[in-house]
């Protein structure tokens, strides 16, 4: 009789297994506002979670701007949020990075120009990077012996210094020799625009987009 019991007892413990992920890597890569959480788990594709959602064993507890809480195995995390990175299939093994849209849908990077941290918003609109002269002297160019130009943004027209960034590398992607505006004021950001844009593959799937470096 207790042969019976056998099936039973695996597949007890195969739904175990698959409902507690023990060793899991979970990762915070967007909130939305303060009622969802982007996760993504051993690397894998980013999930949305709601706020007490279940989702492949995790809880979302809470959620703030910058971190989320959740219990895994009955036990409490704090995840704070940063860029995820995940593996492709071999055919498209390349550089990438993934990024989450934050509670205004913009996807913010943070990248690293001539090996220094700059924040950035990915703008498609915008022609080049961009910087804002605080970034712009925190970096240590000397942008205005750049070629001096106009530009029209929407707080009027703007003066402008052309420079050259020796590199700019988000995640696993480098980019060197990267055309770039300097703003003196007004800007807040600095503008991940198309001279970066422009050497990549970029996939959007609701809150996440996935850059491939192209060449």
């Amino acid at each position: 009789m207790a042969t019976a019991f056998i099936p039973r007892i695996i597949a007890l413990l195969a739904c175990l297994a698959c409902a507690a992920p023990a060793a899991a890597d979970v990762a915070l890569i967007g909130v939305i506002g303060n009622s969802a959480a982007v996760l993504a788990l051993d690397g894998g594709e980013p999930k949305t979670v709601r706020l007490g959602q279940r989702w492949n064993g995790i809880v979302v507890l809470s959620v703030e701007k910058d971190r989320a809480t959740v219990e895994i195995d009955g036990r409490k995390k704090t995840l704070l949020l940063g860029p995820h990175y995940r593996g492709l299939p071999a055919k498209l093994e390349r550089q990438h990075v993934t990024l989450a849209a934050d509670g205004r849908g913009h996807f913010i990077a943070e990248a690293m120009v001539n090996g220094n941290p700059v924040r950035f918003v990915v703008d498609t609109g915008a022609t080049s990077v961009v910087l804002p002269g605080r970034d712009a002297e925190r970096l240590g160019l000397d942008y205005r012996k750049g070629e001096r130009g106009l530009s029209q943004t929407a707080n009027g027209v703007v003066v402008t210094y052309s420079v050259t960034l020796d590199s700019v590398r988000l995640g696993d992607i480098e980019v060197r020799a990267v055309d770039a505006l300097v703003i003196e004021q007004g800007l807040n950001i600095a503008l991940l625009g198309m001279s970066f844009l422009n050497r990549v593959d970029m996939k959007r799937d609701g809150q996440s987009m996935v850059l491939i470096r192209r060449f």
